[in-house]
């Protein structure tokens, strides 16, 4: 999935990329089973070399930059999808 990079983003939009980007890493994983809350990282047994490849998808799809300081705030689904709501909000705001 592709978003277009000249519109608002709707949270499930988000959090639909967000899967894509760990299912195309990850797709022995039920994502039903993923809780929101809980670390990512340990639930869908993503390695560093794994994490970088999905911020690279979630750039790719979702076209905005995430600085590595920020890496951070990626830990569980429902920081990243804030996270990068945050960030989408403040592109589309100063375009």
């Amino acid at each position: 999935m592709d978003i277009s990079q000249n519109r608002a983003y709707t949270r499930k939009e988000i959090l639909e990329a967000i899967l894509d980007a760990l299912g195309a890493i990850a797709p022995e994983v039920d994502f039903s089973k993923v809780d929101p809350e809980r670390p990512l990282r340990s639930q869908v047994d993503l390695d560093s070399f794994d994490f970088l490849n999905a911020i690279i998808r979630l750039h790719e799809k979702l076209g905005i930059d995430i600085p590595e300081q920020d890496y951070g705030k990626l830990g569980t689904l429902n920081s990243t999808a804030d996270y990068l709501s945050q960030r989408l909000s403040a592109d589309a705001a100063t375009r």
